[in-house]
């Protein structure tokens, strides 16, 4: 089978890359990995002979190209059947489904007023209307979930659905967004696992900078 390879920008600041590059590495699916720097607001000219959309990230597999992180999540789910990016029960894929779909589409006021920063410095901001009940409506899906499965992730197992959410527990964790101990438990849990140290690592070694995701 040929190698995929998966296209990402700053481990740093991108939120979009993160989500795949967590799910594939944390179920042991063997990728090349190419980072093409976003160093400044227009981002990077050069992503876009490799996108069809212009962003990332992109996994492309021989000769064909997947974008959106939750695409390159269903694909690799489905060319490596074993790995585990989806819970093994069908109820339970659907709601991973769910989950998963709803970080994609929802929560703009927690994304707009606080973007991912691996290296921020812990800190609270003054918060705009609609941030405190996006934070509220996913512990409330955390808190769900891990009542369900009986933890330590989402579903039991790692998967694909904790992946989506890898980028909000950096925005909890640097913005000082949450107190309920639970939610700290799933966080510390994420944080722990060797996929978000590996990434976390490479992140804080990288020399861009980019004033906008500066909060």
């Amino acid at each position: 089978m040929d190698r995929p390879t998966l296209y990402i920008a700053n481990k740093n600041y991108s939120s979009w890359s993160f989500r795949p590059w967590m799910a594939l590495t944390g179920a042991g699916v063997d990728f090349e990995e190419i980072l093409i720097p976003f160093d400044d607001a227009a981002g990077n000219p050069n992503i876009k002979a490799i996108s069809p959309s212009g962003r990332v990230p992109v996994l492309q597999h021989g000769g064909l190209k997947i974008w959106e992180s939750l695409a390159i999540i269903e694909y690799a789910a489905e060319l490596y059947p074993d790995a585990g990016l989806w819970p093994r029960y069908r109820a339970e894929r659907a709601l991973a489904r769910s989950v998963s779909m709803e970080m994609l589409s929802g929560f703009r006021a927690l994304r707009n007023a606080c973007p991912m920063n691996i290296r921020r410095p812990k800190g609270g901001i003054a918060l705009p209307d609609g941030v405190n009940a996006d934070v509220s409506r996913i512990e409330a899906i955390w808190q769900d979930l891990l009542q369900k499965s009986g933890g330590p992730f989402l579903f039991g197992a790692f998967s694909g659905a904790d992946a989506m959410f890898a980028p909000v527990v950096n925005r909890f964790d640097i913005y000082e967004l949450v107190s309920r101990e639970d939610t700290f438990a799933y966080m510390e849990t994420m944080k722990a696992h060797p996929a978000w140290r590996k990434w976390e690592e490479a992140a804080r070694a990288e020399p861009w900078i980019v004033p906008e995701d500066e909060v």
